[in-house]
């Protein structure tokens, strides 16, 4: 049997584990999972709920609830109570210990022996004895019981001891159980040994010997009494109740028993059929909306459709959506506003995070799509839905084009309670008329939802962007932050490609602007895309301080390895501070497989006999840029360079040198691998040549009269206001 199971859990694991890692498989797992889930989430407001009834309370329905046929069943009350009945009336079990009476007399004689000892002693003094009887007598008596001990003749204490065996006795054959000990000493005492004809000191004594010697002969046994109990109870046969068809079972007043409870429950009247129509309507309508988000991202967004990560982000995204409106709307409130909460319901987070996140088409679909969700889970209400788009639509252009990161708390604060305050208006305006208690805390209601979806969004945010890998425009804000320790450390350390690094991020970003690329993307490659040269600044042109330069000192081909390995250097610092792998291969990739042709050039100078360089040694690695935004950073990049080693950069000869040099990128094929067309290319060139034309600009050069006249005005203004703080000076002294 091992062996078959062995074999079978082998031949799943075989079988299941390359299906799971399918990708398609994963999509078709997130898929009937978020169907299966949404449906349920939907359909619970469509489950009937039960009768609103309580025991020891009046029934409040108008009218009386029949039985629907004839049932018998058993009624658990009776039932319970007949077996309590049976489990009382079960004594409880003891077992008898024959050698506690033996026991407790052995006892008893040991004591009076003693005390027969002592009071029969004529050699010791009054004092002695009670000394000894003390010493003797295992449990405490008054001061004077020991004296009248010691005084006792023979006869007296043998009366003594034999009556105490005697009532002893007697108590042992009526029984001592175990639990009942303490009650049959105090019986004892109470008239046994108040009966006996002794002194009352003796009495005492005999009291306190009884007490302390006298044991149970009955032990009660708990296991045995329990066995018993259980089994009268599993005796007692269950007690049937018959209900007749149309018997009313409950009526408008009637106080609500437990009976009636039972009735309902075994008619199944406390709780409606499941309505399967509603439940088969939303799963349609469930499919319906998978289907076209499903079509959509086929045909637009392949890259969205194809991740498996991604779809199960947008799953989640609308399943806590819908719970968060179920518990909105779950929320219990005695006020007459309580129908006014669906305003509450926070659509435009999803919203925000669908569009920050993946894209904002895709949230302005999903958005659409989730507002006739919560119309559902709102009961049919019309205006919560209109409500909810509203304000999804306005979040997700908000956020379509973040410049910083306060913008986030700016689209929840401000445009979403907007839109939300004025559709609120709107909608009430139509539904209630002019009612200005609905107004006032339909406007609090949308400020409210308006905060709720900005706190929301920035604190899950982060969460979703490490969860699933994604790099949002927020974390591209907070790379493109001055503050940020690399590009501090750059500052620092390389100064001269610090900025050379901005100025490519302005080209690049201009240019992506002109051509619809990712712009703020751009710009943090372009502050990134050199942070190679930090393993070694001073061996790039921009960093040098001074005339030497440590090039002069080595062979062409060391220094092209020393150039060239500035990306695979950047590359390795930007996995070690985390950086996003979109900026990674900007970093990778802004060189592609360019030839180094200044030590190309060298090194062909210093070997024009032997014909043994090689072009391939004096390139970069690569890749070549594989998008939009990585060519951008490549051409600013190369531009730049080459703009600023231009003698007197009139607009003219800086336009014909940017167009020549994206000209050799692209006859060098280092454009072939990436989206950008021949139209593009000529945008980028005048973008480019817009940019630089303003930072290269022509000065006027102030003749020597004019510099002249000015430091005259400067000194003639210096005088007079010297004079006038010395005369301010002297006033203040008369003063």
């Amino acid at each position: 049997m091992a062996l078959v199971i062995r074999d079978l859990a082998s031949f799943l694991w075989k079988k299941l584990v390359p299906a799971l890692k399918n990708t398609t498989t994963k999509r078709l797992l997130i898929g009937t999972g978020f169907f299966i889930s949404v449906t349920a989430i939907l359909s619970m407001n469509f489950l009937p709920e039960r009768i609103d009834i309580n025991v020891g309370q009046p029934f409040a329905q108008k009218n009386p609830i029949f039985a629907n046929r004839t049932i018998e069943f058993e009624d658990k009350i009776k039932t319970s109570e007949a077996k309590r009945r049976a489990a009382e009336a079960v004594g409880k079990v003891h077992e008898e210990d024959p050698g506690a009476l033996d026991e407790t007399i052995a006892d008893i004689n040991n004591i009076m022996n003693k005390v027969k000892a002592v009071s029969g002693n004529q050699e010791m003094t009054p004092e002695n004895k009670v000394a000894q009887l003390k010493t003797d007598i295992p449990f405490i008596l008054p001061e004077g019981v020991y004296s009248s001990l010691a005084k006792y003749e023979s006869p007296t204490v043998q009366g003594l001891d034999i009556k105490t065996r005697e009532i002893v006795t007697a108590a042992y054959n009526k029984g001592i159980p175990e639990e009942n000990i303490s009650q049959i000493k105090s019986s004892i005492l109470e008239q046994d040994v108040a009966a006996v004809n002794l002194p009352e000191d003796a009495k005492t004594f005999m009291g306190a010997l009884i007490d302390y010697t006298l044991r149970p002969n009955f032990i009660y046994n708990a296991e045995e009494t329990q066995r018993k109990k259980e089994a009268a109870m599993e005796a007692v046969a269950p007690v049937r109740v018959v209900v007749q068809n149309n018997e009313k079972i409950v009526g408008q007043g009637d106080i609500v028993t437990a009976e009636h409870i039972q009735k309902l429950e075994a008619l199944g009247l406390l709780k409606a059929p499941v309505p399967v129509s509603a439940v088969l309507g939303i799963a349609m309508m469930v499919a319906i909306a998978m289907a076209v988000v499903m079509v959509y991202l086929y045909q637009n967004h392949s890259n969205i459709y194809l991740n498996e990560g991604f779809l199960l982000l947008i799953a989640l995204i609308v399943i806590c959506e819908l719970l968060l409106a179920k518990t909105v709307m779950a929320i219990q409130i005695s006020s007459g506003w309580a129908d006014m909460l669906g305003y509450m319901i926070p659509v435009a987070a999803a919203s925000m995070l669908l569009a920050i996140l993946l894209d904002t088409r895709l949230a302005l679909l999903a958005t659409a799509v989730l507002s006739g969700m919560v119309g559902v889970i709102t009961g049919s209400e019309l205006r919560f839905a209109l409500v909810g788009m509203i304000s999804g639509l306005v979040a997700v252009y908000s956020v379509s084009r973040l410049s910083q990161r306060s913008d986030m708390a700016k689209a929840g604060l401000v445009y979403v309670s907007s839109a939300n305050i004025l559709a609120i208006i709107s909608v009430e305006l139509v539904t209630r008329g002019v009612d200005s208690t609905s107004l006032a805390i339909g406007v609090l209601f949308g400020l409210l939802n308006g905060i709720f979806s900005a706190v929301l969004t920035i604190g899950v945010l982060p969460y979703l962007e490490s969860a699933f890998g994604i790099t949002s425009s927020v974390k591209l804000l907070e790379l493109a932050n001055p503050g940020q320790p690399l590009l501090k450390q750059l500052l620092m350390e390389a100064p001269g490609t610090y900025h050379h690094s901005i100025l490519v991020g302005n080209l690049a970003e201009a240019a992506a602007d002109a051509v619809g690329g990712d712009s703020l993307l751009v710009r943090v490659g372009s502050y990134y895309h050199d942070i190679g040269k930090l393993r070694r600044p001073y061996f790039f042109i921009e960093n040098q301080l001074s005339s030497e330069n440590p090039h002069d000192k080595l062979t062409p081909n060391l220094s092209t390895l020393i150039i060239t390995s500035h990306t695979k250097d950047g590359a390795e610092i930007a996995g070690e501070y985390k950086l996003p792998r979109m900026v990674i291969d900007i970093i990778e990739q802004h060189h592609g497989t360019s030839l180094v042709s200044f030590f190309f050039h060298r090194a062909l100078e210093n070997d024009k006999n032997e014909k043994t360089v090689n072009e391939e040694d004096f390139r970069y690695e690569g890749p070549k840029p594989q998008n939009k935004e990585a060519a951008l950073v490549m051409m600013a990049d190369s531009v730049e360079a080459a703009v600023r080693a231009l003698q007197k950069p009139t607009p003219g000869r800086i336009e014909g040198l940017v167009r020549r040099v994206i000209k050799e990128k692209l006859l060098d094929g280092q454009l072939d691998e990436c989206d950008l067309t021949f139209k593009d290319l000529d945008i980028i060139a005048g973008a480019f040549v817009r940019v630089l034309s303003g930072i290269f600009h022509t000065r006027v050069e102030y003749p020597e009269t004019v510099i002249k006249e000015i430091e005259r005005r400067k000194a003639r203004d210096a005088s007079i206001r010297k004079q006038s703080s010395g005369k301010s000076a002297g006033d203040q002294q008369a003063t």
